[in-house]
């Protein structure tokens, strides 16, 4: 079945954000004495900042996640972050599918209050045609339910879909929604993505139609 839309994940596959994101993380956790490790950013990596601090209540007792969350957003408006970085080829991936009239969606796990900086800084802002976040999903990533929500929105079935992921769970929710997957390497090595029907580097020279994608 030929594929006629394309959905994008955002951080670490359209913006390079993740050393921020860590930046932001570790604060939060060092505040309370909490040492950040390789397993606790792989838990947190792509996924709703709600979703993975409901999972570690278990170190915050008596807290209410939402409070929780709500301090580590105050981190994000620091002035001493990484600066946002565009994924090589990004950019000219999406216009180049704008301009072939490709339907085309953004499902992040961020919340919208961040997406006009990544957004704007990938000079991408306003050119999806639907934007999930993690506010509009009851659960996030690896649910498939924010690229089942694109897909219904878009009018386009997720067996003509493929979307753009860096993270396992970010794969995970792809092929759970029925879609292909193509999964670019900013994150995660080829093999933690080994799940995706197409690995790339970046997303220069990345083909459309990806028909041949299995």
């Amino acid at each position: 079945m030929a594929v006629t839309a394309a959905v994008f994940d955002l951080d670490g596959t359209l913006v390079l954000t993740e050393e921020r994101n860590r930046v932001v993380w570790k604060r939060f956790f060092n505040g309370y004495g909490i040492e950040v490790d390789a397993a606790l950013t792989a838990q947190l990596t792509g996924r709703r900042g709600l979703d993975s601090l409901s999972e570690l209540s278990h170190l915050f007792p008596d807290r209410d996640p939402q409070e929780l969350l709500d301090e580590v957003l105050a981190f994000e408006v620091s002035d001493d972050l990484p600066e946002i970085v565009v994924v090589p080829g990004a950019n000219q991936l999406v216009r180049r599918l704008q301009s072939a009239r490709v339907p085309l969606a953004l499902v992040t796990s961020a919340l919208p209050a961040h997406l006009a900086a990544r957004l704007l800084a990938a000079d991408l802002l306003d050119v999806f045609d639907v934007v999930v976040t993690g506010e509009d999903v009851t659960v996030g990533k690896p649910d498939p339910q924010g690229f089942l929500m694109a897909c219904e929105q878009l009018g386009v079935p997720p067996q003509r879909s493929v979307g753009f992921e860096d993270s396992p769970a970010g794969v995970a929710a792809v092929k759970a929604a029925g879609m292909r997957c193509v999964a670019v390497t900013t994150t995660f090595s080829r093999d933690v993505l080994a799940d995706a029907d197409l690995v790339v580097d970046d997303l220069t020279d990345v083909p459309w139609p990806i028909d041949e994608v299995a």
